[in-house]
């Protein structure tokens, strides 16, 4: 069973930068698709970034060139490096991994962004 444990979120002023991490465990095989998703109150869960395993990336408009994400497949870790956020911005992220057509979870972290 894969098991997804995020770490990173908090509060910070519009225009400031936070970095999220998650790490799996229970996956042997680097093989796969990690990524990041938010969800805002009263809004659905929408793709924040997400990457494959040989690198390639992709990006929504709302964050393409303020998100940037990264992984480590030794560490079994993906990052979410955000600057310029914005109050918009303010919402719970999930670390979510796809692997042999099988999506799991995380538990999420609260990103809150101030005025």
């Amino acid at each position: 069973q894969v098991q997804l444990v995020e770490s990173g979120g908090g509060v910070v002023q519009a225009g400031g930068s936070l970095r999220l991490s998650c790490t799996a465990s229970g996956s042997s095989s680097s093989i796969n698709v990690m990524g990041w998703y938010r969800q805002a109150p009263g809004k659905q869960r929408e793709l924040v970034a997400r990457i494959t395993s040989g690198g390639y990336t992709n990006y929504p408009d709302s964050v393409k060139g303020r998100f940037t994400i990264s992984r480590d497949n030794a560490k079994n870790s993906v990052y979410l490096q955000m600057n310029s956020l914005k109050p918009e911005d303010t919402a719970v992220y999930y670390c979510n991994l796809v692997r042999y057509g099988a999506g799991y979870w995380g538990q999420g972290t609260q990103v809150t962004v101030s005025s």
